[in-house]
C-alpha cells in the first residue's frame, strides 16, 4: 500500500474505520478530530510526514487485520460469544438432538 501524501493516509484510515465502526458508517468524532490534528501536526518537516504516513499505514492494517478477524470468527466459530447453556444446545441442535426442558422453562413453549 504506498501512499503518497498525509491525506490520502488520513481518507484511508477514516474509510477503514467507517467499515469496522460499531454504528456502521459513523466515525466516532473524537477519533476523527485526533486523526485530523495529526494530520496538520505533521504536514511540516519531510522526514516526520514520511514516518506519520508509515505509522497511518500500519494503522490502517492494523483497522483491517481486526476487522477480518472478527468476520472470521463469527462465521468460522459462532458459538464463540454464546453463554455456557447456549453454547451446549446450539452443539445439541448441530448433532440433532433437543435439550429437554429445564424445570423452570416447563410453563414456556420450546424454542425453535
Amino acid at each position: 500500500m504506498s501512499m503518497t501524501t498525509s491525506t490520502s493516509a488520513y481518507r484511508a484510515l477514516l474509510r477503514e474505520l467507517r467499515k469496522s465502526a460499531v454504528n456502521k458508517g459513523k466515525v466516532p468524532p473524537t477519533l476523527r478530530t485526533h486523526f485530523r490534528t495529526l494530520v496538520t501536526r505533521y504536514g511540516t518537516d519531510e522526514q516526520a510526514r514520511s514516518d506519520f504516513r508509515y505509522d497511518m499505514e500500519n494503522t490502517v492494517l492494523f483497522v483491517k487485520s481486526q476487522r477480518e478477524h472478527k468476520i472470521l470468527l463469527d462465521r468460522y466459530n459462532p458459538l464463540f460469544d454464546l453463554t455456557a447453556e447456549e453454547r451446549i444446545e446450539a452443539t445439541a441442535r448441530r448433532v440433532g438432538l433437543n435439550m429437554p426442558l429445564m424445570p423452570e422453562e416447563q410453563g414456556k413453549e420450546p424454542k425453535e
